[in-house]
This record gives C-alpha cells, structure tokens and sequence, in this order.
C-alpha cells in the first residue's frame, strides 16, 4: 500500500484573521510614526506582516512605505548633490517633509481617517 502524497505546499494554511478596526488604527498609527525613526524598514515589515489583515492597515502601511521610499530617494539624491551646496537644502528639506508628513499621517490613522502623503512616488498600489 502506497502512501498519498503530501499537499501542495501551503495548502490548509491557516488564514490570517481579520483585525478588529481599533488594531487596525494602532498598527496603522504604529507604522507611520516608525517611519520618523527607522525610515523605511517599519513600514516595509508592516506591509509585509501586516497586508492581509485588514483594508486600513494595508492602505496605511503601503502608502507609509511609498513615502519611506521616496524620501530615501530624496536622502540618497540630497547626499550626492551635498557635494554642491543644494544637496544639504535637499536633506533638510527631507528630513522636515518626513516628521511633518509622518506625524501628520499618524493623527489621521489614529483617528480612523484614510491618508495618502502628498509628494509620493506610488511604488506599492
């Protein structure tokens, strides 16, 4: 007698459960306010983890990250010109674009508002 074979890889995985709205809007606020201090590795593992359990926390931690990515953008871009004197006036720009923005987004997704940053490149639809 000759055994069955194994499933498909995946197959009869548990699904991720559905977060309650209040989670939602803590992992939501969680995510941007990461990105003020680890750029854009919090976002990134946010979408990563966080993407199937809920239409507000992956809008959020999508946009988060296309924001994170776009200001690593304007750091790399600013970096390269600091050679020139524009490229510090481009870091700086960055850098208070990026706590404004983020602090901003982090209120709204507190408050259970959707948000989308302005001046972002969309990586991640």
């Amino acid at each position: 007698m000759t055994t069955p074979p194994p499933p498909p890889y995946g197959y009869g995985a548990a699904q991720s459960p559905q977060m309650s709205p209040a989670d939602e809007k803590l992992w939501a606020t969680l995510v941007h306010l990461g990105g003020l201090f680890f750029t854009f590795l919090v976002p990134l593992v946010g979408f990563l983890v966080l993407k199937d359990r809920g239409p507000f926390v992956r809008a959020h931690t999508a946009t988060a990250l296309n924001f994170q990515l776009t200001i690593l953008i304007a750091y790399v871009v600013g970096a390269i010109l600091s050679i020139v004197i524009i490229g510090i006036f481009i870091l700086l720009a960055a850098y208070v674009l990026n706590i404004v923005f983020c602090i901003i987004a982090a209120v709204k997704a507190n408050r259970g508002e959707w948000y989308t940053y302005p001046l972002t490149i969309p990586f991640i639809r």
